[in-house]
């Protein structure tokens, strides 16, 4: 729709791309009971749940009303908190205090220093109905969940298209539901009021503030991105803002955020128009990777990076381009792919047979249908969903979340290093303490089976090695190995110092010498065909001086 006047909004991406669990929510987060939480709140503001909603008091509305498990709450909680950007600083103090707990009741005792924006929050966990099947259900309840009508957590569904990536979804979901979280962000006697008529009720302030959580826009194409409340005082005249009250018209505010919603001129669909050429053309197949990248307009928006169809190849990037930005990877086969920048977050999707060595990703990592692919990264959170014997070195503060329709999924403990690792976690607030990678969450109901995941036993464990050069401190995995994957470490270290002991006491002769070199030698080749690593090594020689890559 054309904008009303110089304002034109849009859908901020972050909410979806990001804070969207990529899973049905739970029956219990549905509309009908979001309205109930949003009035108890409200009635308990001198309790710790309005205007800020401390995290003991969503502990109690989750478990005691909703009927939640504590991890889920506690899920949702954290996600929310994380996705509103706290400072580097703020994450490694936080990280810092909770691995100095020695006990689950410390723990508590430090998350209950934390709270968010009770309405924001309110309008979180409504996105999460993006991934819902239908809201026709959720709009009948009874007044609270009971225990006999428990229903698992987050039911689970196969793998399809990712709404998270779609801003035209987002459009469509807000222009949807738009009516409902305006009305999930009144009063108590305003609801009462537009369940009769909503013509007499009146949105105020600080509600309009909240939705600033999803709507943001400018003046005139003037270039500097809004938040919406800023943009709704531009135009009291548009959506019946009074002064004097200091609020605003539901109906009259709801008609002019219709329309003056518009395409995200900064979102998936429209900005993708810098091609990189980062990767090489394959000789012998027809298929060419896919490279390209969101112009970096706003400062303040974090650029998006979509890498398809990447080959039997290796593709090594440290670049400004990626620095901050959301990258989805997407239909990669038997390839290495070497991404050593701090990330904003990472979506594999649809890969095979490939390995994926990740810098830290401030937000998320989600990998989705793929198969036999190998992840090595440093991250605030990693989940999965329709993956088949995946592998995931990771060093994370948050359990990594299992969603449905995976299989022999292995985890293990991070293997490796470059130069500049540890300045880049700084940069996006990851600390090697506290750290979940070895205790998984089920979270989807076909996901409940334990057999779905392993921790890799310390006889298939390897370190891994960068091959590249790059300036910076970093010489060691950051925190170090578990002891078990440190011994065997040791104990194939010995080994081999055993071994070339022997050989030198052999007393072997120049010709002797030479022949065992090639014997060696011969092996080890063999070894690199087997393993698929001499099609990594062949990848790593420089193009040929005719080839030229566009700088990103």
């Amino acid at each position: 729709m054309a904008a009303a006047g110089p304002v034109r909004l849009w859908v901020r991406t972050e909410p979806f791309l990001v804070g969207a669990l990529p899973a049905p929510p739970p029956a219990r987060l549905s509309p009908h009971y979001l309205r109930k939480t949003a009035a108890y709140a409200r009635a308990r503001a001198e309790q710790g749940y309005f205007p800020q909603l401390r995290w003991p008091s969503w502990r109690y509305i989750a478990c005691g009303k909703l009927q939640l498990s504590r991890d889920i709450a506690w899920l949702y909680f954290e996600l929310f908190h994380g996705l509103l950007g706290p400072a580097p600083q703020l994450r490694l103090r936080w990280a810092e205090a909770a691995a100095a707990c020695a006990s689950a009741e410390e723990l508590e005792r430090e998350r209950s220093k934390l709270s968010v924006d009770t309405l924001q929050f309110l309008l979180f966990l409504y996105v999460q109905q993006l991934h819902n099947v239908s809201l026709r259900r959720s709009l009948l309840g009874d007044e609270w969940p009971s225990l006999r009508t428990k229903s698992p957590s987050l039911p689970g569904k196969s793998a399809g298209e990712n709404k998270n990536w779609n801003d035209q979804e987002h459009l469509a979901f807000v222009q949807s539901h738009l009516l409902d979280m305006l009305e999930l962000l009144l009063e108590p006697e305003q609801l009462s009021a537009s369940s009769h008529s909503s013509c007499s009720s009146l949105v105020s302030f600080e509600a309009v503030c909240a939705l600033s959580f999803l709507l943001e826009g400018t003046i005139s194409n003037s270039g500097t991105v809004r938040p919406l409340h800023e943009l709704a005082l531009r135009q009291p005249c548009h959506n019946g803002y009074s002064k004097v009250a200091g609020t605003f018209s539901l109906p009259k505010l709801e008609s002019w955020i219709r329309s003056s919603l518009t395409p995200n001129p900064l979102g998936m669909t429209v900005c993708l128009k810098k091609k990189l050429a980062w990767a090489q053309q394959v000789e012998g197949t027809t298929r060419r990777a896919k490279i390209a990248c969101s112009a970096r307009v706003v400062p303040e928006v974090s650029p998006i990076v979509i890498m398809s169809q990447v080959y039997r190849q290796t593709l090594a990037k440290s670049s400004d381009t990626l620095v901050g930005a959301h990258v989805r990877i997407h239909r990669c086969n038997e390839s290495f792919i070497y991404l050593l920048s701090p990330l904003r977050s990472v979506t594999i999707e649809k890969c095979r047979n490939s390995t994926f060595v990740l810098g830290p990703v401030e937000m998320s990592v989600h990998v989705q249908s793929c198969d036999n692919i190998k992840v090595i990264v440093v991250c605030h959170r990693l989940s999965l969903s329709s993956t088949t014997g995946c592998t995931f070195h990771t060093l994370t503060p948050t359990q990594p979340l299992i969603l449905s329709g995976n299989q022999a999924v292995s985890f293990a403990p991070f293997h490796t290093h470059y130069p500049m690792l540890e300045d880049h976690m700084a940069q996006v607030g990851l600390a090697t303490l506290p750290n979940y990678w070895d205790s998984p969450m089920l979270v989807c109901k076909d996901s409940s089976d334990m057999s779905v995941f392993r921790l890799l036993p310390p006889s298939d464990f390897y370190t891994f090695v960068i091959p590249f050069k790059m300036e910076g401190d970093t010489t060691e995995t950051p925190g170090g190995l578990p002891h078990e994957y440190q011994e065997v470490l040791s104990q194939r270290e010995q080994k081999v110092q055993v071994w070339q002991r022997m050989v030198k006491k052999a007393g072997l002769t120049r010709d002797q010498r030479k022949q065992f070199q090639t014997v060696v030698e011969n092996k080890f080749y063999e070894w690199l065909v087997q393993t698929g690593n001499r099609q990594q090594l062949d990848s790593l020689v420089p193009p040929a001086t005719g080839s030229k890559q566009a700088a990103g």
